[in-house]
């Protein structure tokens, strides 16, 4: 089944909460299970104390979001008692999403975290806003698969790597995680996009630009998964304007093994029953047996 064969728990329910949406607190965390999420990724969590980008961190646009939060966060010291929270609270998979500036960084807050038993960790090396983090890591193939061996060397759970799009070739990123050992790859991260005030001429966010996220980059999204699909050996993770039982069929047909859903949690928490059991009528009416009959399902098509 799709999740069994990543984390195991809760194997017919695909649908996983994003990191960054309503992951910096257990109890946010676990209101998020206890409205349908199969499982559920923190914030991303660092080595030191951050305050991030000042505000306007965030604008609505007419088809998603622009943010530039800056990887806000209290420190994986810190972090620990809101992750035993969670962890007590539900039994659904609960992943760390963590991010650091160097190998030695990603290892430290990963061994950090481990004491309270997360079910995975979810390497950030894609944030396209905070300089010295994320997509400038995660641009650069030898840095992906250095971090990547030395946390999967450093704990005994499973490891993601989070991709960034904003490269040139997302494959040859999902490859070098690959080869350093991550048990899969999720795909992607928000674009690199920039909003300004006409009345003023001032860009609106306090960080200048940040990243697209929504219905939006959906379409990107789906391509990235289908790319990373037909060339890993590894499980893909898709998302990125994921919404309804629909955008979700259509991921899992370009390559996903699950899916997580973000931005569209705004508009309703209702979003992750909605998805699944869509899915589920949807497999039903089809006469699919399971899940894993349609993932990659546009590829047999060729």
């Amino acid at each position: 089944m799709v999740t069994e064969k990543i984390l195991t728990p809760e194997p017919e329910n695909p649908v996983i909460l994003a990191s960054g949406i309503m992951g910096t607190t257990g109890s946010s965390l676990t209101r998020m299970v206890d409205n349908g999420a199969g499982a559920v990724v923190t914030k991303s969590i660092g080595p030191v104390p951050k305050k991030g980008h000042p505000n306007p961190t965030m604008v609505e646009l007419e088809n998603g979001f622009l943010n530039a939060m800056g990887l806000p966060n209290p420190s994986y010291s810190d972090f620990l008692q809101e992750l035993e929270t969670v962890k007590v609270n539900t039994s659904v998979p609960v992943i760390a999403s963590i991010f650091a500036g160097d190998l030695e960084g990603f290892v430290e807050v990963a061994e950090g975290l481990s004491s309270a038993n997360p079910d995975g960790f979810e390497l950030n090396v894609s944030c396209p806003h905070a300089e010295g983090y994320g997509a400038t890591i995660g641009c650069d193939s030898c840095l992906v698969e250095g971090i990547t061996s030395s946390v999967c060397d450093a704990v005994d759970v499973p490891v993601w790597v989070k991709l960034t799009p904003n490269v040139t070739d997302i494959v040859e990123i999902g490859k070098a995680a690959q080869r350093g050992g991550a048990d899969a790859v999720v795909a992607i991260n928000t674009v690199r996009g920039m909003s300004i005030d006409i009345n003023t001429g001032y860009p609106i966010l306090g960080n200048r630009y940040g990243g697209l996220s929504g219905q939006a980059i959906r379409p990107i999204a789906v391509k990235c998964v289908y790319d990373l699909y037909a060339s890993l050996e590894i499980p893909v993770i898709g998302v990125g304007g994921i919404s309804s039982w629909q955008d979700a069929v259509e991921m899992v047909m370009a390559g996903a093994s699950a899916v997580q859903v973000g931005s569209a949690v705004s508009q309703s928490l209702e979003v992750f029953n909605s998805i699944s059991s869509g899915i589920e009528n949807y497999l039903y009416s089809n006469e699919y047996s399971d899940i894993d009959e349609i993932i990659g399902l546009a590829h047999k098509m060729d």
